[in-house]
């Protein structure tokens, strides 16, 4: 049986149980589906002021709704719509302070005032995006990004070896 292990409430020691916890989780396990969602569940239990963490996947040139835990979301975005789009078109992880100052925003939850996003590849390509939203401004700093990467590493090397297999 898996738990979570609560915060210490040292960002650094929290962010490196985190990573050890979904390398645990997604050790050994091939299915997309079971990983993205287990990985969903474990940010959005472990991390503080966050209400939304899950995952879009990429399907026909669009973000499509995926594993998730929070309230319900938008189901479609479109490539380079809002904080997720842009991510997934640019390759590059989004960290926004306030998500109403940002361009486009698609306001899925009326609640988030950041976010983060960060591209999920695999062998090369995007194949969708970690998304996490917060309903306090500026939650996000470069701690989490950095860690949120490792985070993502760790899914993908996952992800790449069930996709060789």
């Amino acid at each position: 049986m898996f738990h979570v292990e609560k915060q210490s409430g040292d960002q650094l020691k929290d962010y490196q149980m985190l990573v050890k916890q979904v390398e645990a989780i997604t050790a050994g396990e091939p299915d997309l589906i079971a990983n993205l969602a287990n990985a969903a569940s474990l940010l959005y239990h472990s991390l503080s002021d966050v209400n939304w963490a899950g995952f879009y996947l990429a399907k026909n040139g669009e973000l499509v709704l995926g594993p998730f835990h929070g309230l319900p979301a938008c189901v479609r975005i479109p490539s380079g719509k809002g904080v997720c789009g842009t991510a997934f078109a640019t390759g590059d992880v989004q960290r926004i302070a306030d998500v109403h100052s940002f361009p486009g925003h698609i306001a899925c939850d009326a609640a988030s005032q950041s976010e983060i996003v960060i591209p999920l590849k695999v062998n090369d390509e995007i194949i969708g995006v970690l998304d996490i939203d917060s309903p306090v401004k500026d939650r996000f700093d470069e701690i989490d990004e950095t860690y949120l990467i490792q985070f993502t590493e760790v899914l993908q090397k996952a992800l790449s070896a069930s996709a060789d297999a």
